[in-house]
């Protein structure tokens, strides 16, 4: 008996199942609810795809409906793409019968690659609709894309062989090489590339390569974009002349700016989008108010031919390093250096260096991250030692926020290792145990604020998450350098005594 009545249920749940009927779908109303009406792409270079941008669709009506078609206006000649819930449409990107359930949502994704010439002539928009549905109950969500024309440099292809450049040997001696190209006087699209324009921005693909005897001339308020593992590089013999000029708006309008190929606002501090600008052994630069952003590493150096000069130059958020030099040969002045994934400045394998009024700071999320490393020697299995000629560092602002932003390594003699700081602010630890206690040249140089130095005060910077060093009224760096030469702050602001340290002179915050 009681066999039965289990098959009895057993069947009885199997009866109920096989009635149950599937969702039934009722045409779409035109009573759709969407997260935008208009879906805005940022600004992308002619040709080059965009970011995926995202639309969200509502059906909050308690009835499971279907869409008859959801579409492009523009049809097969859009330069848009969509996907529906992972669809991508038929022959003719068209997508129907869309199922929505009630109260439920979907999701569209955008994406773009659209040339200048299909943007409107008076104001460089592309623009489409998504459709859905058609008649009365039609619905549209509006696209628009800026399109911005470039002079892009790239290297050729040939038999599938990428061409390649130099960019140093292996231990056998062996050439190694990346891929990119020489610039040309004569280019079929860009003319004269050893002279950038400013009517329009450069996109470098590989690496832009300024050979023996050449000199690169970049003039105030050019733009630079460098795609991922791209960069410039100046070969030995070759020269670099950047020439930008004091801006007086927040749109540097007359920097020449170095930054990735990324336009979104979201890319605009993201570090490591592109490689770094490579001056190798025997090449000569001069670099006048630069902002670089984003790279692996800002500036490369190695035993550069004569004085390299650097004045009026930033560079943020770089994933590495914000200037790697090896032996080099360097004066900056006012160089501000913010957020790197090791440290701001490093200065390997001895060198000569001046850095006046520079202002080097460090937050990186890391407990390994410094401000500036200076040494004498390359760590190897055989290390390498040279002299450090000098490193005189004169009203600086050394900080970041870490407990030690400053390390100093010393492998040849005392003699060889001459170093410097004047009127600075620097953060260091010197509490017992501490690196700096265990490289006592560099305790016993700062911690009795020797030369007017201040230790671990505040220089209370504006904002550091924004890339913002200028120091405010209660900063300790306010007042306490020395007269150095400089008669201008990297804003172009008259220095007077008693003179601030760092590349700015204070300003009064305004009240929250």
């Amino acid at each position: 008996m009681r066999k039965l009545i289990i098959l009895f249920f057993v069947g009885l749940a199997i009866t109920v199942s096989s009635c149950r009927q599937d969702f039934v779908f009722e045409p779409s109303t035109g009573d759709l609810v969407f997260s935008k009406d208009t879906i805005y792409l940022d600004t992308v270079f002619t040709n080059i795809g965009s970011s995926t941008y995202t639309l969200k669709v509502y059906n909050k009506s308690s009835k499971d409906i279907k869409i008859p078609t959801i579409r492009l206006a523009k049809g097969v000649g859009t330069k848009y793409r969509i996907t529906v819930d992972g669809m991508i449409g038929d022959e003719n990107r068209v997508f129907r019968d869309v199922e929505l359930l009630a109260k439920d949502s979907m999701y569209i994704f955008i994406e773009t690659t659209a040339g200048i010439g299909d943007a409107n002539p008076s104001d460089f928009l592309y623009t489409d609709q998504i459709e859905f549905d058609s008649g009365a109950n039609l619905q549209k969500v509006e696209l628009v894309t800026l399109i911005q024309d470039a002079y892009f440099i790239f290297p050729n292809k040939q038999n599938g062989i990428i061409e390649s450049i130099p960019i140093g040997f292996n231990e056998d001696g062996t050439v190694l090489e990346t891929n990119g190209r020489n610039l040309s006087h004569n280019h079929p699209d860009n003319g004269d590339e050893f002279t950038f324009q400013t009517d329009k921005p450069y996109v470098v693909y590989g690496y832009a390569s300024v050979p023996n005897g050449e000199t690169l001339t970049i003039p105030a308020g050019a733009r630079v974009h460098f795609h991922d593992s791209s960069g410039l590089v100046v070969q030995e013999g070759g020269t670099l002349h950047i020439d930008g000029s004091t801006s007086t708006t927040a749109a540097l309008e007359n920097e020449v700016i170095f930054e990735g190929d990324r336009l979104e606002p979201d890319f605009s501090d993201v570090p490591g989008q592109w490689g770094t600008i490579y001056l190798r052994q025997g090449s000569a630069s001069q670099i006048t108010n630069l902002t670089l952003k984003n790279a692996i590493v800002g500036l490369l150096v190695e035993n550069n031919a004569g004085i390299m000069t650097i004045v009026n130059t930033q560079i943020y958020d770089c994933a590495n390093y914000g200037i790697l030099t090896y032996n080099g040969t360097i004066n900056g002045k006012k160089i501000v250096i913010n957020n790197c994934g090791q440290f701001c400045l490093a200065a390997a394998l001895g060198g000569d260096y001046n850095f006046t009024n520079c202002t080097f700071n460090n937050n990186w999320p890391s407990s390994k991250q410094l401000a500036v490393y200076v040494s004498d020697y390359l760590k190897d299995a055989l290390p390498e030692i040279l002299p450090l000629v000098q490193a005189n560092f004169t009203n600086c602002i050394i900080y970041g926020s870490n407990s030690n932003e400053i390390f100093l390594e010393q492998r040849g003699p005392d003699a060889d290792f001459n170093k410097s700081f004047q009127n600075c602010l620097v953060k260091i630890n010197v509490s017992p145990g501490s690196i700096s206690v265990a490289n006592p040249f560099l305790y016993d140089t700062i911690r009795l604020e020797q030369n007017g130095n201040k230790i671990n005060k505040t220089p209370n910077f504006f904002d550091v998450n924004k890339n913002n060093l200028i120091i405010g009224e209660d900063s300790f760096a306010k007042g306490m350098g020395i007269d150095a030469g400089i008669p201008f702050d990297i804003l172009g602001r008259p220095r007077v005594s008693p003179y601030d340290v760092g590349a700015y002179n204070f300003i009064i915050f305004p009240a929250d």
